[in-house]
């Protein structure tokens, strides 16, 4: 049994048997997150919550490139130049955002995620935090904010220092992809299963009174994970007591006779915004000692003083604008980022901390 209850043309809610389904709805745009989505998804959560007909929550999304590539980032960046830089109304969107998140990561259902395609910022943010992800072999997770002059948000710093072996901080700093063997080491993921069985999955979590019984026949062994190969030489280096010490370290280990991997690795690092790097390692360091609420609210005080800096807005130009990809960061260098600037992006911000309901 099908039954719509709303519709827009960016996302798309159904009662189906006993689920309530999620369909992100722009494939066009990788099924980016806009503000209108992030407020529907969390109202509709919300009723769905309370009804005693739905046992659980799928999410799907439509095309076949794209779990959801993040958020609408060009409308931030249009607002920033705008002269809305870092206010109110353009803060709004992260706030709900995070609040969000927050809803999925203490969803009193299960909620199943089932990504199959690219899964980066906010598409992590509406899946990781679920009690069930579902990734396929077609999923390329990533967090690439530092390339862009932002963090890692949407829960970044509550899941990336629980990762193993130190690589979340890894995949913070670097921006790297990690597939689906890699992602079901490191907990990203839940499950593994085919791409052509998901179809199949989910008609099975339609109908399904466990969710887990409903997954486990689909469940695949997706081989060796690439990144576990690596976890000893990425905990040794993303371990150290900051930044400039990871780098130190790596480059040490560039000058061993099989040191291609930390030259590589160094030199990935140092091309990302060095404000943003240095924000994040501390963001990292940080959120590994507090809960969830307390891991978004710290992260509304990083991006409310992010937002009215340069780097976002020379990131996005050089990125997804301009496309030349040459950022002129700014400090252009790690040497020359001020530690007091830092803190700032830890303070409490002029409008408040985030609320969030309980």
């Amino acid at each position: 049994m099908s039954d719509e209850i709303r519709m827009s043309d960016e996302i798309l809610f159904e009662r189906r048997g006993k689920a309530g389904v999620i369909t992100l709805n722009r494939p066009k745009a990788l099924n980016a997150l806009t503000h209108g989505m992030v407020s529907a998804m969390a109202a509709q959560l919300r009723e769905w919550e309370g009804d005693d007909h739905i046992r659980h929550v799928v999410v799907r999304a439509a095309g076949d490139k794209a779990f959801c590539a993040g958020g609408d980032i060009l409308k931030l960046y249009e607002m920033g130049r705008a002269g809305k830089a870092g206010d109110p109304e353009q803060l709004a969107f992260f706030a709900d955002e995070y609040r969000l998140n927050h809803t999925i990561k203490t969803y009193r259902k299960p909620y199943v995620a089932l990504i199959d395609g690219i899964v980066m910022g906010g598409g992590v943010g509406i899946s990781v935090h679920g009690s069930h992800r579902v990734g396929t072999q077609k999923v390329t997770f990533a967090m690439p904010e530092v390339g862009i002059g932002f963090f890692p948000d949407v829960g970044g710093s509550f899941f990336l220092p629980r990762m193993p072996n130190e690589t979340g901080m890894y995949a913070a700093l670097t921006a790297g992809r990690l597939k689906q063997a890699d992602c079901l080491w490191s907990s990203i993921i839940t499950h593994a299963v085919s791409s052509d069985r998901l179809d199949d999955l989910a008609e099975a979590l339609y109908e399904a009174d466990s969710v887990d019984l409903a997954i486990e026949p689909f469940s695949i062994n997706p081989g060796s994970a690439p990144i576990a190969e690596r976890a000893g030489d990425i905990e040794t280096a993303f371990s150290a007591g900051s930044l400039g010490e990871i780098l130190e370290y790596l480059d040490r280990a560039g000058e061993a006779a099989e040191g291609e991997w930390a030259l590589k690795t160094a030199a990935t690092i140092r091309s990302k915004s060095p404000m943003s790097l240095e924000v994040a390692f501390r963001q990292l360091r940080e959120g590994a000692r507090l809960d969830f609420a307390g891991c978004m609210k710290l992260e509304f005080r990083i991006v409310s003083e992010i937002m009215k800096g340069h780097d976002f807005y020379e990131g996005v130009r050089a990125v997804l604008v301009d496309k030349d990809n040459s950022p002129a960061w700014e400090p252009r260098t790690l040497d020359a980022v001020d530690s007091r600037a830092v803190d700032k992006h830890f303070d409490e911000p002029g409008n408040g901390d985030l609320e969030l309901s309980v």
